[in-house]
């Protein structure tokens, strides 16, 4: 029985190759290798790539030359007989070992590193006019890539935030630049040295006119990017300036690899610091803080205040149909209140009491300028003042005016 076809097998597509200004072997040993291990290693601006293999796209290291401070020839490692040739290269963070296979690969390294680093092509190594024309284009190439690229030194941050960050890390660097105040696209510089145990610091204009930074001092330079604004303050300080290079190599948050359990994929988790619980609620990530919960306090009967009135309900309570002893304002009590009849208030009393659905009738006697008084006073217990007082007393005056002209009518009649 013939078996199934099976399809055709497609090849995995490759990446590009990566370009580099020079490429070979290198063996490479760092500060915690305890031996050297070979990659196909490539120089690209000022960072050095390695690979596994020469056929390989994806890098599986790379190291910066920003911190570069010197090169220098290494004594073979090991056996006197060790056909190596070995040079090490000195960052201001670490010291990293290589091997070479011969003298003309380990200047020929030498000479790339020191033409991106110096941005000149170097005249004290072995080399011959092929190997110094190849340099010569490298140079033109990272002199192009620079003036479209910002050096790592460049920040945007304010004046005051540039002196800060130099204070604060001054193991990172003493030189910073930074965008002007002026707005624009003029670049400021600030460095921070020390002078007798006093902090000095300093900030320098650098004007960009076309194509051009002029760096503005006595006698001004003009300079074909930031870069090489960079180089000239470190050049002309004999390198007692240094580029500020924050160093992010270590993470800040813990994490590690888990597997999901719906499909099996192994996923990053990153734990992050639980914030110590507060009182109340918390807060929704992403939202605004919850301000802490206000304790109520239980008010005593006395001191509480009259229920609030629905503003498109503006009711008036009549003084008839309320109890004696409850007044409008009852937050303010006051002696000035009358006290009614006995006798109207065993009336009041055996009336029941409905809930103020609708206006009810004013009683006779009862001046429509009276109950508008009542209603402001009715709204004013929402926002007490000072003249509540007042007007109570302007009540019980009129009160008083009314039983007056009762009693004399009453008399009238009996006569």
């Amino acid at each position: 029985m013939a078996s199934a076809l099976s399809p055709p097998r497609v090849p995995k597509h490759k990446g590009a190759l990566p370009s580099h200004y020079y490429e070979s072997f290198l063996e490479k040993k760092g500060p915690r290798d305890q031996d050297y291990k070979k990659f196909w290693a490539g120089l690209q601006g000022c960072t050095l790539y390695f690979y596994n293999s020469n056929r390989d796209s994806q890098h599986v290291e790379k190291l910066g030359l920003t911190a570069f401070v010197r090169l220098t020839n290494e004594a073979p490692w090991g056996s006197s007989r060790d056909p190596g040739f070995y040079f090490s290269l000195v960052l201001r963070n670490q010291d990293i070992k290589f091997k070479v296979e011969s003298l003309e690969s380990r200047e020929m390294w030498k000479g790339f590193i020191l033409t991106v680093v110096e941005m000149r092509v170097p005249s004290n190594l072995t080399l011959l006019p092929g190997h110094l024309y190849m340099m010569a284009e490298a140079l033109a190439k990272e002199e192009a890539r620079r003036t479209l690229e910002v050096p790592s030194c460049f920040l945007k941050v304010s004046r005051l935030e540039a002196q800060l960050l130099l204070e604060r890390y001054p193991d990172c660097g003493n030189l910073l630049l930074r965008p002007s105040g002026d707005g624009g696209d003029d670049v400021s510089v600030t460095t921070r040295q020390t002078f007798n145990g006093t902090s000095v610091v300093r900030h320098y204009k650098v004007k960009h006119e076309g194509p051009k930074y002029v760096i503005d001092v006595e006698e001004p330079f003009s300079c074909a990017s930031l870069d090489a604004v960079v180089d000239y303050f470190v050049s002309h300080t004999n390198k007692a300036l240094v580029p500020f290079l924050l160093d992010e190599d270590y993470e800040k948050v813990l994490g590690h690899v888990e597997a999901d359990k719906e499909n099996g994929e192994s996923v990053w988790v990153a734990r992050s610091t639980p914030a110590a619980p507060g009182p109340g609620p918390a807060p929704a990530s992403g939202g605004p803080k919850q301000l802490p919960p206000v304790p109520i306090t239980p008010v005593a009967s006395q001191e509480r205040s009259a229920p609030l009135l629905n503003q498109e309900e503006n009711y008036v309570i009549p003084i008839g149909d309320a109890p004696a002893a409850n007044y409008v304002n009852e937050d303010v009590p006051s002696r000035s209140r009358p006290v009614l009849n006995p006798r109207k208030l065993a009336k009041v009393q055996a009336k029941p009491l409905k809930p103020p659905v609708a206006p009810k009738p004013e009683p006779k006697g009862l001046h429509g300028g009276l109950a508008k008084k009542l209603a402001v006073g009715s709204m004013q217990t929402l926002f007490p003042s000072t003249g509540l007082a007042d007007l109570t007393a302007e009540l019980a005056e009129k009160l008083q005016r009314r039983r007056a002209l009762e009693h004399s009518a009453g008399h009238a009649g009996d006569q």
